[in-house]
């Protein structure tokens, strides 16, 4: 019999965390959400407050049953899925099948993957976030009422196959009014000048941009504008007037959120969003390091915070401090 038992969603996840607790915990994975809304009908009670009407997940009825009988012989049973709404509602569920009472202090988190972050969250564990787990709910309800009403509709009047959406129709509408600014966009002439200036004495060359006449900017539009302008200051003898020098400090950006880091994968290695997350899962839930184990790499990528924890940062300034000296460290 176990001490404890601790349900995460992946066994890649269950597989890292495991390691940092004794041998009489027993860390299961729950294989993502166990109950949902049924495919079959709307399965939102409208007419009584919009009740949702869960069902467990076909096909996960095997795992049902284990996690079931491993609760049962478990002295304490720890819900430890992801530190989001989605996790939240799934510890919720979890609760609800294994008639773990909705006041009882079983829910962890760990907003990264680390032995102190893991051990530390097993002592301290809390009651299930019902704000977050309704939150979950009414998002679920808006989703299967949104789609389930309006698909039907784009059905008979547009094409079959086509689906409505919470996000996906409004973000459908924001496209095409940006593609009709677009469409609408009347395209204005513009020219700017250069010019490869040598500096006699040194020798040295420089690029210069033509800003305007008597201090004041001038905004060209044409060529005949660029001859003219051209032709009046050509044989001119250029003066550097005035030379300004100060010094810039530019701070490191700060650490990725979800959406940037999303941004970052798409601009600089063309990953579609679905990859960029499921890579960035599998760096979450560890990986395999020579010598270590698995180890995970990341913090929780589904985040709009950019909070670096004090383990983090200690760890930084360690390496920092050792690799490039006291003074390149700046808290």
């Amino acid at each position: 019999m176990a001490d404890k038992l601790i349900i995460v969603e992946s066994p890649a996840k269950a597989n890292t965390i495991k390691k940092f607790l004794g041998g009489s915990t027993k860390v299961l994975a729950s294989m993502g959400h166990i109950r949902d809304l049924p495919k079959s009908k709307l399965g939102v009670d409208i007419e009584h407050n919009f009740e949702p009407e869960y069902i467990n997940i076909r096909g996960k009825g095997d795992l049902i049953k284990s996690l079931k009988k491993e609760a049962k012989n478990a002295k304490k049973v720890y819900l430890a899925t992801d530190p989001d709404r989605e996790g939240e509602a799934i510890a919720w569920h979890l609760a609800h099948i294994l008639d773990i009472p909705e006041d009882s202090v079983c829910r962890v988190t760990f907003n990264e993957i680390t032995k102190e972050t893991v051990q530390s969250s097993i002592k301290n564990p809390r009651k299930i976030d019902k704000n977050l787990t309704d939150a979950q709910q009414a998002r679920r309800v808006l989703d299967r009422i949104v789609g389930y009403k309006i698909s039907p509709i784009l059905w008979k009047k547009v094409k079959r196959g086509l689906s409505a959406g919470r996000v996906q129709s409004v973000a459908v509408k924001l496209i095409v009014d940006r593609e009709n600014e677009i469409e609408e966009f009347k395209p204005e002439e513009y020219w700017s000048i250069y010019a490869n200036l040598l500096e006699e004495k040194s020798k040295q060359s420089f690029k210069a941009k033509f800003y305007g006449i008597n201090g004041k900017k001038l905004e060209i539009h044409s060529k005949e504008e660029v001859d003219s302008i051209l032709k009046g200051i050509e044989n001119s003898k250029f003066i550097v007037d005035d030379v300004k020098k100060s010094q810039k400090k530019r701070n490191p950006s700060p650490p990725f959120t979800t959406s940037t880091m999303q941004q970052e994968a798409s601009r600089k290695l063309g990953f579609t969003l679905k990859k960029t997350m499921s890579i960035a899962q599998g760096l979450y839930e560890g990986v395999k390091v020579e010598g270590k184990g698995t180890v995970g790499l990341i913090t929780y990528m589904r985040t709009d915070s950019t909070r670096i924890s004090e383990e983090a940062r200690s760890m930084a300034k360690e390496h920092i401090v050792n690799k490039y000296g006291e003074s390149f460290y700046e808290n």
